[in-house]
């Protein structure tokens, strides 16, 4: 479905729009008449480039992801027993539920913030130039360009409730502080009024762009959130906009569950948005074997530096797989093994992670789960990406986001048989759903075992109503910590924000 030299093609147009934008004698636009400007779509996607290029922070190691992550029962960053990963309190803080006012300068924070607004004000620049042109293919890359802001603006809505909000990029001063209804009723407009001018079709010239499934994908996201979001129920509305990607009929639940996770994961059928990574031509977003893995792995993967033994799976989450469940292989646990098959062995010891950790402030080497659903490239070094291309939205996701907002409006029957559904089950090496095994603890715990590490799991949490809930290392927390605090360094620059509540 997609080839891997198009996907080069598209990375090299935004790699050169990012390396443009920082040359100091780069052309003057505004000096540029319009019939030397932009002559082609590719042209257009080279300059637009720049806004794509800021979802590639997103999987970093300290970014929107692990915020998001860290604050969820899905992973965990403990204090190891020789000091490494305590960083002044500042991940514990977040994965306890203590992050406030206070403590608004966590580092962890305000790089995820800066990364969702820059993503922001770097469409509204691209949009302020093109606005005034008349050319080819406008209308496709202008609404392109309009629903990756959204998505930016999702990220936001998401994560801090009442945000900063402006889409004209010469507005004066900063900008006000905006609702969550504002911010909803924004973004569902948004994706509405331009998801007519996007590519239907998920053609490889079209790989890692803004489609209409991926339109109708985040449409259906802000749908089945918006009881918790704006307090109103929209579950038809998310069965509509499901079936509109389904009508598609260009995504498959893929025979493998890990085909969407391969170094090569770009002819997925599954995945239906995805951030590109290379590793020479993108850097220092997607490395997660040196985030998670000890040491003890480099032989496992023939690793050239030492990874970091940082990020691992908190130990009540690895025990919601059943031991017939090969997502549970999203996992490393167990006797480890060099990549020649080899039992690994350290001065005479077994090279064993163990799934639970003893002491939260005192982790050892060994202990914890590590995260592999991704495949690890070998002979990778420190500084380079992971070739594997992230995965933001993919075919089962939709499918389970019908599922739920019809179990809510009790019709999960119109849709229990449906032939993809059950194979998401199935490839998994476990049974289909029945109507009868459905409920709210064993719909959040499916999610989690599909989802894990993909990014979703606090947004589920949330919205099943347990995000308050104690869970390993974490105490019941209140229902204010649904957002994060707006970093201090936001509420320097901007006097219009006012703080979320502690």
């Amino acid at each position: 479905m997609k080839s891997y030299s198009l996907k080069i093609v598209s990375l090299l147009l935004i790699v050169c729009s990012v390396f443009s934008c920082t040359d100091l004698s780069e052309t003057v636009y505004s000096e540029i008449e319009a019939g030397q400007f932009f002559n082609s779509e590719k042209d257009l996607l080279a300059y637009t480039g720049r806004a794509y290029t800021k979802l590639q922070d997103y999987p970093g190691e300290q970014f929107l992801w692990s915020l998001g992550q860290n604050a969820s029962d899905e992973m965990v960053i403990p204090g190891k027993d020789n000091g490494d990963w305590y960083e002044q309190g500042r991940w514990q803080v977040i994965q306890k539920h203590t992050l406030n006012s206070s403590t608004a300068n966590n580092k962890i924070l305000t790089k995820s913030w800066n990364m969702v607004f820059e993503g922001i004000s770097a469409c509204n620049e691209i949009l302020s130039v093109i606005g005034p042109m008349e050319f080819e293919s406008k209308l496709r890359v202008e609404g392109e360009i309009k629903i990756l802001r959204a998505y930016y603006y999702y990220w936001a809505l998401d994560y801090w409730g009442n945000i900063p909000f402006s889409i004209d990029f010469s507005e004066p001063g900063p900008p006000q502080q905006q609702n969550r209804k504002f911010i909803f009723d924004f973004i569902v407009k948004e994706i509405n009024d331009n998801i007519g001018a996007l590519q239907e079709l998920p053609t490889p010239e079209y790989y890692g762009r803004v489609t209409q499934g991926m339109a109708y994908t985040l449409l259906a996201k802000m749908y089945l959130n918006a009881k918790e979001w704006i307090g109103e129920d929209k579950y038809s509305e998310a069965v509509s906009a499901c079936d509109a990607v389904i009508e598609i009929g260009a995504y498959a639940i893929e025979d493998n569950y890990f085909s969407n996770f391969l170094v090569h994961n770009e002819n997925s059928f599954e995945n239906i948005f995805v951030i590109p990574f290379h590793p020479s031509l993108t850097g220092d977003g997607f490395y997660w074997g040196y985030l998670t893995l000890n040491s003890s792995s480099k032989a496992s993967f023939d690793m050239i530096a030492d990874p970091w033994d940082g990020f691992v799976v908190q130990p009540d989450f690895f025990t919601k797989f059943s031991e017939n469940d090969i997502r549970r292989n999203s996992f490393l646990f167990g006797q480890q093994y060099d990549s020649n098959g080899n039992p690994i062995v350290e001065n005479g010891e077994p090279f064993i992670y163990s799934p639970t950790i003893a002491n939260y402030n005192s982790r050892t080497k060994w202990e914890g789960a590590r995260i592999a659903k991704y495949e690890y490239q070998k002979n990778i070094n420190y500084g380079a990406d992971m070739e594997n291309d992230f995965v933001l939205f993919r075919y089962a996701d939709v499918l389970y986001m019908k599922l739920e907002a019809l179990y809510r409006l009790g019709r999960a029957g119109e849709f229990i048989d449906n032939s993809d559904l059950q194979k998401i089950r199935t490839r998994a090496g476990l049974t289909p759903y029945t109507v009868g095994d459905l409920s709210d603890s064993e719909l959040l715990d499916e999610f989690g075992r599909e989802f894990a590490w993909e990014g979703r799991r606090r947004q589920d949490l949330i919205r099943f109503g347990v995000y308050g809930n104690s869970w390993w290392e974490k105490p019941a927390s209140g229902p204010n910590k649904k957002l994060f605090p707006i970093p201090q360094t936001a509420l320097n620059t901007n006097p219009n924000l006012t703080q979320n509540p502690d």
